[in-house]
């Protein structure tokens, strides 16, 4: 039913005075979701109401409306249309599924995630590090976001599965990967794309072959586990394969937990690398400071998991890295029943947005908001702020299950490249963020390899403010 926002029995926000298809053709694009929300939040502030059709559409970048949507009444929503579009990939797996089916699913993977559990994959971390490091030349120019893409991929197949890719694999299930990337905005906004994947139509064609080889790479993984046994590993994959049933669908569920714990463990941490690698790159004053440490810490040794609570600067400029160009950039809920926002009174159905990109960015909690400045970070700084400007791994009930192990192994990797290398931009390189399902360099990372200067010369001091999505 189209609930017009004049109905008495609502109280709707301040926003759009036509329907989003109405600008659709004028100023905002679909494919370009960002921009309208900076324009949403720029106009309007805190809140802001807008339609698509029928569908009422809430934007929200206040912190205590946030906590209150994902902590406070979280039990009143699920994912909203897009995220379910997911499950084309995803199937039934952590992020898609809702209610018992995912606290049953969040605590059959919790033990893997436990403090003393990741600590055991430090050494296995820095390894798979070190020797990509050790494959890298002074002088060759890398796509910084494919060889950081590599890195992790081969990480968590490592840790959480107990599976060794070699590299020709891990560039060929990357490159299924990415074709599905790129299909994403298509996966969204297409009518009846289901059916049109099917029918292997123009444009949506390629994503079936490519999910069969993801697919392929997971059951390959699930068969090889049980022809030779759990060992003593006890890794993610034994946890799943103790607490499966019998049966296709079982396997089927099996597969949707598998590919969806894979696929966000390497992707997020991938992309929070390659836009730390950029902001270095382009602030050299912070890379100074960072290779400073790294040296003062290690002594030219590789890290072990006791360096981490050490490397602050690393975690600083990772996290103010995740401020700027968050992998998790927006989030929805869908309402189950009306409820109260604030003022506001909403009807069930409505559709609420979050983005972590522009909350991030708000100039009354991070002033100069462009500017890179890993010192926002200090425990000082982040204790005047309020909880709900700064969520990269999301919070409450469905916040991300393998945040400490993401920060564990971004540290550990930065630490180890950045003993050997320095990484700089290729000139003229064009940079702009992406919003696809993670928030992705849509041009890649093109980089050249320097080594290390002893002692790090005498940097520049001035920090250069990263490119505005609207701008970019």
């Amino acid at each position: 039913m189209w609930i017009r926002r004049s109905n008495p029995n609502y109280s709707f926000p301040p926003g759009l005075e036509h329907n989003l298809l109405w600008y659709a053709f004028r100023k905002f694009k679909p494919q370009d979701p960002i921009a309208l929300f900076e324009e949403l939040a720029r106009r309007f502030g805190p809140i802001a109401h807008y339609q698509i059709g029928p569908e009422h559409i809430v934007f929200v970048n206040h912190p205590e409306w946030i906590r209150e949507i994902l902590v406070v009444q979280n039990d009143n929503f699920v994912k909203e249309r897009t995220v379910q579009r997911t499950k084309m990939l995803l199937g039934e797996g952590m992020i898609t599924s809702e209610g018992r089916q995912h606290r049953a699913q969040r605590q059959v993977a919790q033990p893997a995630f436990h403090r003393q559990r990741i600590g055991a994959y430090a050494d296995a971390i820095v390894e798979e590090a070190v020797n990509l490091r050790d494959s890298w030349q002074a002088g060759e120019t890398l796509d910084i976001a494919q060889e950081m893409m590599r890195l992790t991929l081969r990480i968590v197949a490592r840790t959480l599965f107990g599976t060794e890719l070699a590299l020709p694999q891990a560039k060929a299930l990357a490159d299924a990967i990415n074709k599905i990337m790129d299909l994403y905005h298509y996966l969204v906004i297409l009518p009846a794309v289901e059916t049109l994947v099917h029918l292997n139509a123009p444009k949506v064609g390629a994503f079936g072959p490519a999910r069969a080889r993801l697919d392929g790479v997971v059951y390959n993984m699930i068969e090889d586990r049980r022809r030779r046994g759990s060992g003593d590993s006890g890794d993610l994959l034994d946890m799943m394969l103790a607490a499966a049933g019998e049966g296709p669908e079982a396997e089927k569920q099996l597969r949707d937990q598998i590919i969806t714990i894979f696929l966000a463990g390497y992707e997020t941490v991938a992309n929070a690398l390659t836009w730390t690698w950029y902001l270095l790159s382009e602030n050299p004053a912070a890379r100074h400071t960072l290779q400073q440490e790294v040296d003062a810490v290690l002594a030219g040794r590789t890290p072990t998991l006791e360096d981490v609570p050490q490397l602050k600067y690393c975690e600083m400029a990772l996290a103010e890295s995740m401020r700027l160009y968050p992998p998790a950039w927006a989030m929805g809920r869908r309402a189950l029943n009306d409820f109260r926002l604030g003022p506001y009174f909403l009807p069930k159905g409505t559709t609420l947005l979050i983005s972590q990109f522009i909350t991030h960015r708000e100039e009354q909690y991070f002033p100069d908001p462009l500017r890179f400045d890993p010192l926002r970070f200090t425990a000082e700084e982040k204790a005047k702020r309020p909880k709900f400007v700064y969520f990269p791994f999301g919070a409450g009930p469905r916040q991300c299950i393998g945040e400490a192990f993401a920060w564990m192994e971004s540290v550990l990797v930065m630490a180890t490249l950045a003993q050997k290398w320095q990484l700089q931009m290729v000139p003229g390189h064009r940079v702009q963020p992406q919003p696809l399902i993670t928030l992705r360099p849509k041009y890649g990372m093109k980089m050249t390899v320097a080594q290390v200067p002893l002692g790090f010369g005498n940097e520049a001091t001035s920090f250069r403010k990263p490119l505005s999505f609207s701008r970019g």
